[in-house]
């Protein structure tokens, strides 16, 4: 068996309004996501389950967590490959279906659209993203599809 990593996360509610959750309305969805080191992050639940735009989701965290893990293991097996990444942006996209009782992810495409440093690392630059698929942590822990669509361009 290979190394074990533990992490932890302490998440705190701070949406009592004063009567805590005596009715479904009568509570805010507000909490901070904290853990040893990194500043807290405001979060809440989805505007469409009464929660506060203007502070982070489960949801986009999880997206978040997925493009973030894809990304750094991406830049790693480029940097061992020879392919110089010079820029990296991806804007992904996640489906959640509803059903009676909660929901479930169904599928989360990245888009990376990545810069190298020269035209002949292009087409090792698009395979590398299926490498970084297989070594991602947090893709091979969820139960619906992870998809990548790259582009890959040399810099200008």
């Amino acid at each position: 068996m290979g190394r074990q990593h533990t992490y932890q996360t302490v998440v705190t509610w701070t949406g009592d309004k004063g009567t805590g959750t005596s009715g479904y309305r009568d509570y805010g969805r507000e909490h901070e996501l904290s853990a040893e080191g990194p500043p807290a992050i405001p979060g809440s639940a989805d505007p469409a389950f009464r929660g506060d735009p203007a502070r982070w989701n489960p949801e986009q965290l999880l997206l978040g967590s997925l493009s973030q893990c894809h990304m750094l293991w991406y830049l790693h097996k480029c940097a061992m490959a020879g392919v110089v990444v010079t820029a990296y942006a991806d804007t992904a996209t996640g489906t959640m279906a509803e059903t009676a009782d909660g929901g479930h992810f169904t599928e989360v495409v990245l888009h990376p659209v990545v810069t190298v440093a020269t035209p002949e690392m292009t087409e090792t630059a698009l395979a590398l993203h299926a490498d970084a698929h297989e070594s991602c942590y947090i893709a091979a822990s969820v139960n619906f599809p992870v998809r990548h669509e790259p582009t890959v361009h040399p810099a200008a």
